[in-house]
């Protein structure tokens, strides 16, 4: 089979090569999946380049997010899943917990607590991105913030992928969202997809527009994927005990300089009015959920996009082959769909 494979750490496109390997066999409680399509995520780049939360061991096949494919085979007394069905592998490591297969290969193991059934309407696009931005977005809302019906809930980068589906979620759920954007032609498009309020840092003030909005009872609920200055303003235009959750430093994209990853809070706003600012990140709420806890939020997860309520956007695919072009198109600014590794059958390239 093929499989791409990152030799040392470093630019994806330097380290990156398609090998040959022999498929894997299944252990107990295992099955052997046959990939059909795995997106590229900006934190898998992170990932080879050595500024993620973890690093594997090299060298190491790439993608250590999701994928969708089919069960070839179940390893020995393997029960509950059948050989053919079609499953999402969620290949998130969990922090701490055991390492887990890379997704772009055409053939992998998983262990089947780690797989969710998926019904054929749902396409490969939208079932190989089910497991990450989804349920990011569920957990934010529904669990870290548990923001109720009628509450604000401010969130920052509205036009990212997560923030698009917070809108969606936030919308089915009768919550109220004031949405960060940097760019002045994103507001309408924002309004136009739900987004109750908009507010753009690039001409308006963040803290004033938020008292405007809110009123003098405030927000007190937050989501943050930028950190930064905007991360900060974000917790300064809380209301007393007001609570934000940052998810992600978009606004230190490039930066290499640990030191320089930071968020520069005001201490008089933290400590006199009580705010909380906290972090999630989804390996290690992996790390921390029971199996079933997890299967439970993913199964909620694939009912919500089945039914519609949330909206996957369509992705980009290509050939495995093509993975330079692909990572490429992933690094370009605002280039929308998410780039897919589409995957075809290896086994008759006579590399078992």
């Amino acid at each position: 089979m093929r499989a791409l494979v990152a030799g040392e750490v470093g630019e994806p496109n330097d380290v990156l090569r398609l090998e040959s390997r022999p498929v894997p066999t299944p252990e107990a409680g295992q099955a052997l999946i046959r990939v059909k399509a795995t997106p590229i995520h900006a934190s898998d780049l992170h990932v080879l380049r050595g500024r993620y939360g973890f690093s594997p061991e090299f060298p190491t096949v790439g993608g250590h997010m999701e994928c969708v494919g089919r069960i070839e085979a179940l390893g020995p007394g393997t029960e509950g899943l059948k050989i053919g069905e079609r499953v999402v592998a969620v290949a998130v490591p969990a922090v701490p917990g055991p390492r887990v297969a890379g997704t772009w290969q055409e053939y992998l193991v998983a262990d089947i607590h780690t797989l969710l059934p998926v019904p054929d309407r749902l396409s490969d696009s939208s079932a190989c991105q089910l497991a990450v931005n989804p349920l990011t977005a569920l957990l934010l809302v529904a669990r870290e913030l548990d923001v109720q019906p009628g509450e604000w809930l401010l969130q920052t980068a509205a036009g990212s992928t997560v923030g698009r589906l917070v809108i969606q979620l936030a919308r089915h759920l009768g919550i109220r969202t004031i949405n960060v954007v940097r760019r002045r032609d994103a507001v309408e498009e924002i309004k136009a997809f739900g987004g109750d309020e908009v507010i753009c840092t690039e001409d308006e003030d963040l803290l004033q527009r938020v008292t405007e909005i809110a009123g003098p009872a405030g927000v007190r609920k937050a989501t943050d994927c930028v950190a930064g200055p905007v991360g900060a303003q974000v917790s300064q235009a809380l209301a007393p005990g007001g609570e934000v959750v940052v998810y992600g430093a978009l606004s230190t994209h490039r930066q290499t300089d640990p030191a320089a990853l930071t968020i520069p809070l005001q201490a008089r706003s933290v400590i006199y009015e009580t705010k909380v600012v906290r972090g999630f990140w989804l390996n290690r709420w992996f790390g921390t959920a029971s199996p079933t806890d997890a299967m439970r939020a993913l199964s909620e997860v694939r009912s919500l996009v089945a039914d519609q309520v949330l909206s996957i956007p369509q992705g980009q695919p290509f050939p495995l082959e093509r993975f330079a072009e692909a990572i490429a198109f992933a690094e370009t600014p605002a280039h929308g769909a998410k780039p897919l590794l589409v995957l075809e059958d290896g086994r008759d390239r006579g590399d078992e």
